[in-house]
């Protein structure tokens, strides 16, 4: 049963789940705009309600590596970061989930330099996308919340057993406030549940290895291997929580979140708060009798690309919005994952991309009109083009 609903953001949030996940240990390094969650998890932990080790270090490179070494060791781990920081963090992302270690880390998705910016776009989180670890995107300060409690169950699932991010848009959600409900601490914890690791290196009894060297031979390649099937199969263990969470909150949770598809000639995917905006346009669009949709993906690792085709297989054209760009590629992430995901199940549907809200960047209605504009004209398909600023 949900509480009353009251006004917070997305790191209130956020901060709250992982208070209620009640983790062993937290290493973190502040960085803007994700500071205010480990700033009030800091505040936690000195009032005493939670009985986590707090770890401070000198950057998020040794905030992971602090991370790794607790959670091989068998505890429950959780952190935060944003931006240059998860940059930074970058080759211990590959360790964590090579090592196999179920550590939930929040990102608040921010521009990379340079130039310097710290406004929100998904240039970091798309840096991570091949490194192994579950990757689930928030609309809201609401989603942001629940993400982060599924997060604990999928990351501990003995069926999974890998890092997961849960990530929300810089200032847009992580700072905005918005209307959200807070489960009670002992619903989620019930529905968390205890964390039984099933090889920690402090189980002297069952002694381990981790972190083996693998030089010659093809043992890398079957490690390698091991992580793309887990992280394949991970998506079945996603959508048991996320609607395990669901009947006890209430709220849906779609691995992709469909409106309008049924019979929409044209569609917008997006990611996160973007998505909302796209959505509202479309809303406006309907009342002018235009048939038009928007689909967003809640899950980006493993990427959901069955359920993002059948989305989309009505649809005549589809344009791909992206808060990022990969400099010298065909298409942007999100772009070329759509893209591959339809080909894939045999649908010639002309897809175009716009990279989108670089650095902050406002994305307007009338600029989301046009787009749909250009699908109902035809223009843009196959392309790649930057929304909103003249080439």
């Amino acid at each position: 049963m949900s509480s009353e609903a009251f006004s917070a953001t997305g790191n209130q949030m956020v901060a709250d789940a992982f208070r209620q996940a009640d983790p062993d240990v937290m290493a973190a390094y502040p960085i803007t705009p994700q500071t205010t969650i480990v700033e009030n998890y800091a505040k936690f932990v000195a009032n005493g309600q939670v009985h986590t080790e707090f770890v401070t270090v000198e950057s998020e490179h040794s905030a992971m590596s602090a991370c790794i070494g607790a959670s091989a060791a068998g505890g429950r781990v959780a952190t935060a970061t944003s931006s240059q920081g998860l940059a930074l963090m970058w080759e211990e992302l590959h360790i964590a989930a090579g090592m196999r270690c179920p550590i939930v880390m929040a990102n608040a998705n921010r521009a990379i330099s340079a130039p310097i910016n710290i406004h929100g776009d998904h240039s970091d989180i798309m840096g991570t996308r091949d490194t192994g670890w579950i990757i689930l995107f928030a609309e809201t300060a609401q989603e942001a919340y629940d993400n982060s409690i599924i997060a604990f169950k999928v990351a501990e699932d003995p069926r999974v057993l890998l890092p997961v991010m849960t990530t929300l848009d810089g200032f847009v959600t992580t700072h905005a406030m918005d209307r959200c409900v807070l489960e009670d601490d002992q619903t989620v914890a019930k529905f968390i549940g205890q964390y039984h690791p099933l090889y920690p290196l402090l189980d002297t009894d069952h002694p381990v290895a981790q972190g083996m060297f693998a030089n010659l031979g093809n043992s890398f390649m079957k490690a390698k291997l091991q992580v793309r099937r887990t992280i394949e199969g991970s998506l079945d263990v996603i959508k048991e929580a996320g609607q395990s969470w669901s009947d006890i909150c209430g709220r849906p949770f779609d691995i992709v979140d469909s409106w309008g598809t049924e019979d929409a000639d044209y569609l917008i995917v997006a990611l996160g708060s973007m998505a909302g905006n796209a959505r509202h346009t479309a809303r406006m669009l309907r009342a002018e009798g235009k048939k038009v949709g928007v689909v967003r993906p809640r899950v980006f690792r493993p990427f959901p690309a069955k359920e993002i085709a059948q989305a989309c297989s009505h649809a005549k054209r589809i344009a791909v919005f992206d808060r990022s760009d990969s400099l010298g590629a065909q298409f942007a992430p999100l772009g070329a994952e759509v893209a591959t995901s339809l080909y894939n199940e045999g649908l010639s549907i002309p897809v175009s991309n716009y990279v989108v809200g670089l650095g902050g960047a406002d994305v307007t209605i009338d600029e989301i009109k046009s787009v749909y504009s250009d699908l109902a004209d035809g223009t843009g398909s196959g392309t790649i083009s930057y929304l909103g600023i003249q080439e």
